[in-house]
């Protein structure tokens, strides 16, 4: 099923699918476990259009590329173009929806390219590299800061995290973005990961969660 932003209740956003700009080490306890300095200023990177699917029932983990491992992120749905100078009030207008996905990663693929000094696009951009889930209104988390994230595999807890261990806030981090290259209507932010990103496997069962919201999926292979 080709990718569509869906709110809570299953329903088609009006908004063009667009870019996803992913955060990088934007947790400092995920720069520490991956042996990386804690960086000053947002790493930003892109993901096409094309490595959106949707999360639910299941996606595929490209197979003979080595370890893929998962990123749980908040991530924000653009409703409005934030270019240049913008204002905290302007960045909260241009919220269209707060959800969560997986920034899939493959890491061997990953650490060759990061050893050669060359750009991580292959190993994070590949076609689904970014399932997607549904969103939930921005009035169902008046505040930004306190969003609490997981992830659970097979039962087992992997990941769990706020927006309040971020680096860079969500509107800060919003602000940061829009004064680089303007975020469209349809533009999906990923906040970046808490600590305990591992690899998949087919048949792996995932929950994830934002605060008391719970999606389960299941991984596939291509």
């Amino acid at each position: 099923m080709p990718y569509q932003h869906l709110n809570e209740h299953g329903e088609i956003i009006a908004l063009p699918v667009g870019k996803v700009v992913c955060v990088g080490r934007n947790y400092a306890a995920h720069a520490r476990e991956l042996g990386n300095a804690v960086p000053e200023t947002p790493i930003l990177f892109l993901k096409p259009s094309t490595a959106l699917v949707p999360l639910q029932p299941a996606f595929a983990i490209p197979a003979g590329r080595g370890e893929c491992h998962h990123e749980t992120e908040i991530s924000v749905l653009i409703g409005r173009p934030l270019s240049g100078v913008v204002s905290e009030g302007e960045v909260r207008a241009a919220i269209a929806g707060i959800g969560v996905g997986l920034d899939l990663t493959l890491r061997d693929v990953q650490n060759v390219l990061k050893a050669k000094g060359h750009p991580w696009e292959i190993a994070k951009a590949f076609d689904g590299a970014a399932p997607m889930g549904r969103f939930l209104a921005p009035s169902c988390f008046p505040e930004l800061s306190a969003i609490r994230v997981g992830l659970q595999v097979n039962g087992e807890l992997r990941q769990h995290g706020s927006s309040a261990d971020m680096i860079t806030g969500i509107i800060d981090l919003l602000c940061h973005i829009a004064g680089i290259f303007t975020l469209c209507p349809g533009d999906i932010v990923m906040t970046g990961t808490p600590e305990g990103v591992a690899a998949l496997h087919e048949g792996d069962v995932l929950t994830l969660s934002l605060d008391d919201r719970r999606w389960m999926t299941q991984v596939a292979r291509d």
